[in-house]
């Protein structure tokens, strides 16, 4: 059952969000770097500062999740490459189905192979955190995330620590599959640039600069955060049949709009949208429930109307 007190929708995969939120709740804006973005929604970290007002440099080189970006997300700086030491290219594992699986790590990608998981290697172009705040003249970082699937070493030794300093550092510090600790790979390397630990999530291990220790420090939760405390995105489901969703009426809405208008879509859209194309006759018997073919009152069947 969903707490009447939830006050907040979060769209992280491990509450992320919500203690980001805490850490920055004095401000009503902010910028992040977000290395490893993933969806620009589902299970994503950045996107509730988003929606709050923020803005920032997200890095996802996965080419299938960036058209959401560019659509949903205009004021970030989408970069579809990877995050690593040096300029240059690797070889980017694009997982199937499971895109948080996809990895620029040799060992990881083994790992992901040896568990059945399928996928293609593509050679993808790589840059560093340095280069991209030097190109895009990058002043205050409120926080910087990491989640690269066993990259996240590459990923710091690449940063420019000495003029680039984010208030706010979370990694992923389990391994993919095995569920690990892989803290061992980066946090000798964040302490010695004047970073200290400050948290565990479960997930993640959270760092904060020595410059900001004083004021955030004492913002972090003595325990993982209450999974109850806020409404999750995934506790819902599909917008159109789940009537809590808080998207529920525009989607049926558009449903009904959309199935409503099919007999009259180009063939080209369809073809994109679905690899299909249908005849128009099967198109039209669908539509008809939605056109006033049919004229149903509260039911989404035609046997409801006969």
């Amino acid at each position: 059952m969903r707490s009447q007190a939830k006050n907040m929708l979060s769209y992280a995969q491990n509450m992320e969000d919500v203690l980001l939120a805490r850490l920055f709740a004095d401000r009503s804006d902010g910028f992040y770097i977000d290395v490893g973005g993933g969806h620009a929604i589902a299970d994503n970290v950045t996107f509730h500062h988003y929606l709050a007002g923020w803005r920032g440099i997200v890095v996802e080189p996965q080419q299938a999740l960036g058209p959401l970006y560019k659509r949903v997300r205009p004021r970030d700086i989408l970069v579809q490459a990877i995050a690593g030491r040096e300029e240059g290219v690797l070889d980017l594992f694009e997982a199937d189905r499971f895109h948080g699986l996809s990895t620029a790590s040799p060992e990881h990608t083994a790992a992901a192979r040896a568990a059945g998981i399928s996928g293609r290697m593509v050679a993808t172009q790589a840059t560093t955190l340095r280069k991209l705040c030097e190109m895009h003249g990058v002043g205050a970082i409120q926080f910087l995330k990491i989640d690269v699937e066993g990259h996240e070493a590459d990923v710091l030794a690449g940063s420019g620590w000495d003029r680039f300093r984010p208030e706010v550092v979370l990694v992923e510090a389990i391994e993919p599959l095995s569920m690990a600790d892989s803290s061992h790979r980066f946090e000798p390397h964040l302490l010695a640039q004047g970073y200290r630990f400050a948290f565990f999530d479960s997930l993640n291990r959270w760092y904060v600069s020595q410059e900001a220790a004083d004021a955030l420090l004492p913002r972090f939760p003595a325990a993982p955060l209450a999974w109850d405390s806020v409404t999750h995105l995934g506790e819902f489901g599909a917008a159109a049949t789940d009537a809590a969703h808080p998207d529920h009426a525009l989607a049926v809405t558009l449903q009904r709009a959309f199935f409503a208008a099919l007999p009259h879509l180009p063939a080209d859209i369809l073809a994109e949208l679905a690899g299909l194309t249908p005849d128009a006759s099967a198109l039209g018997r669908i539509a008809s429930l939605f056109d006033g073919g049919y004229i149903v009152d509260g039911a989404e069947t035609p046997a409801a109307a006969q």
